[in-house]
């Protein structure tokens, strides 16, 4: 009976995240919240699927682990030195104020100063896991606000650990267990782990790849970040923070990537659990003692601590939109929070009932906080909607042969090569952040947009005898194109394609064949090509395997685009063309093995 208990326990997890996750997703409130709702759902206070809560949180902090190790192999340590300044500015700044302010709050309440100020400090946390996550799902980790904000959570991580060595000075008794850190054990720890990086890591991690096994180097990966948390749990150090420093070591190692790889699935599933855990831990009869107090001072905090957070942002020269992100993305409470609640709490800092109370808002912050992100994600959209539309530019004496309708990538290759051989074209973008950035570069690009008639005509498409389609949308592509043809049907196009669907839908609007290009196509044909030679084959025998698929390849795409609308047709085509090239290119390899025998046979010595 024990197994099918823990068996049941398995599937609740999994079925409530499998059924709830995806509902979240498809709203558009992200998978965090599925996951947070997977917990309250099963917890011991609802179905009360899961009671054993305690042991759930214990596992599922391998899932913060692993994600700030994986965040430490994408920070070599001189990335991570170039960010001192910001660890030390948006951290040091952010915590600082968030403190006191909070402390300030929470001594309203009635609390000591000693529990205000603990109570502030812990409350100035923000979640790692929440913050990353969600900058993750939303690719905003690498923008300037996301740099701010990872350098704000990692300075709140490192500060974390001398705290809690501190707090229990602070109380009537000290902590039944022991929070000093052992920085002599650390320090070691971490000099035994550079040394071994430097010297043997690399031989080590070559061999057990050479073994081939993909189960080794998996688990040989999970004894590394697993072995070097427990070791710095041991010595005082948080197993996360510990897991960082182990990352930062690896992350110029050439197996970085196998690493990253290995990992990501266990983190995944890990931070799932986190998430879960979470949701368990949340106090629900507490809530429904006192439900308008303790919602309402959730969102004093929350409102208070993100606007604190836009303060910093402003005043270290963020950008009001980079500034509110970073409040919305760090507004709720952190993990670390509740360590300190209990900490605190253990020593008589904090009172049991200040301790339950700020535990509860913490935890509601966290489930709060996706929505702030929705929510700051819509102000952004209104916000963009309300600015004041720019004026097109005013084509003045245009004169020249060449239009280049979209100025990014693609269109800007075509400008460097014109402009060295002094020959004069007219490029117009609609992106007025675009055009700011390339005039600073000199480049002479008109802001406006090229599906407009009166734009292209203001272009000079009268007169001019090219025009360079190099937008990257599909439809404004091909709008472009429709009025070019409509209007100035004199005009030869040259246009970039996305896809063969796109080849095609030019070709219908009169685009030559050899004049478009699939964006992606020639550079992938290059890196093949590279490939081949690092596999062993000859340049000449990679190049000539390159040039046949591409000759075919343009071939079958004129085929293709007489059947395009009957799929039968379509896709035999598409398999007879496949054929046909594996037999050229089998038969050019047998060709090239006769002509190298006979060069071979025509050298040897005569006797």
């Amino acid at each position: 009976m024990v197994e099918h208990s823990y068996l049941l326990q398995v599937l609740a997890f999994l079925c409530s995240s499998v059924l709830l996750v995806p509902i979240f997703q498809k709203l558009g409130l992200g998978s965090i919240l599925g996951y947070l709702a997977a917990g309250i759902l099963i917890g011991p206070q609802t179905a009360g699927l899961i009671t054993d809560v305690e042991s759930v949180k214990h596992l599922s902090e391998f899932g913060v682990v692993f994600l700030l190790f994986l965040i430490g192999l994408e920070l070599q340590p001189k990335k991570l030195l170039a960010m001192k300044k910001t660890l030390l500015s948006f951290g040091g700044l952010q915590i600082l104020t968030c403190t006191l302010a909070l402390g300030v709050l929470v001594k309203t309440q009635g609390a000591s100063w000693n529990s205000a100020w603990v109570a502030g400090f812990a409350l100035s946390l923000s979640s790692t896991a929440f913050a990353i996550q969600a900058m993750a799902e939303k690719k905003v980790l690498n923008t300037e606000f996301g740099r701010s904000s990872f350098a704000i959570l990692l300075m709140q991580d490192v500060t974390a650990i001398p705290a809690l060595a501190i707090i229990p000075t602070l109380g009537l008794v000290q902590a039944a267990t022991p929070t000093e850190v052992n920085w002599l054990g650390v320090t070691g720890i971490f000099l035994g782990l550079l040394i071994f990086n430097y010297t043997l890591m690399g031989r080590f991690l070559r061999q057990v790849a050479a073994l081939r096994s993909r189960e080794l180097f998996t688990g040989v990966t999970l004894t590394i970040v697993v072995g070097v948390a427990y070791l710095m749990e041991h010595m005082g150090i948080s197993m996360a923070l510990g897991a960082f420093l182990a990352g930062v070591l690896l992350s110029e190692s050439e197996y970085r990537h196998e690493l990253e790889a290995d990992l990501e699935p266990f983190k995944g599933l890990l931070m799932g659990l986190f998430f879960i855990s979470v949701g368990m831990s949340v106090n629900i009869h507490l809530i429904l003692k006192n439900p308008i107090f303790i919602i309402a001072a959730t969102f004093v905090y929350m409102a208070v601590k993100a606007g604190l957070l836009y303060g910093v942002g402003r005043a270290l020269k963020l950008n009001s939109a980079s500034s509110r992100n970073m409040a919305a993305y760090l507004a709720q409470g952190g993990e670390f929070a509740f360590v300190i609640f209990g900490v605190g709490q253990t020593s008589q800092v904090i009172s049991g009932e200040i301790s339950e109370l700020l535990t509860v808002i913490v935890t509601l912050s966290m489930i709060l906080s996706p929505f702030m992100i929705v929510v700051n994600s819509k102000i952004e959209s209104w916000l963009a909607t309300r600015k004041p539309a720019k004026a097109w530019d005013s084509f003045e004496g245009v004169e020249n042969e060449i239009i280049i309708a979209g100025f990014g990538r693609v269109g800007q290759i075509f400008g460097r090569i014109l402009r060295a051989q002094d020959i004069g074209f007219t490029a117009i973008d609609h992106d007025p952040d675009q055009i700011d950035l390339l005039r600073r570069f000199s480049h002479k690009v008109y802001y406006g947009d090229a599906s407009r008639q009166e734009i292209l005509d203001a272009a000079g498409a009268k007169a001019a005898k090219y025009l360079i389609v190099a937008v990257d949308d599909v439809e404004t592509s091909k709008h472009i194109v429709e009025l070019a043809r409509e209007h100035h049907p004199h005009l030869k196009v040259y246009a970039r394609a996305r896809n063969r669907a796109h080849v095609f839908d030019l070709m219908d609007l009169g685009v030559d064949l050899k004049h478009i290009r699939r964006e992606t196509f020639e550079s992938s044909l290059l890196l093949s090509r590279e490939l081949l030679v690092d596999l062993g084959y000859p340049a000449d025998r990679a190049r000539s395997i390159i040039e046949r698929f591409h000759t075919h390849d343009e071939l079958m795409l004129a085929n293709q685009y007489k059947y395009r609308n009957d799929q039968k047709q379509f896709l035999d085509i598409s398999r007879q063309g496949m054929q046909q090239l594996a037999e050229v290119l089998r038969e050019d390899q047998r060709q090239t093995y006769i002509d190298s025998s006979d060069t071979d046979k025509s050298q040897e010595p005569k006797l």
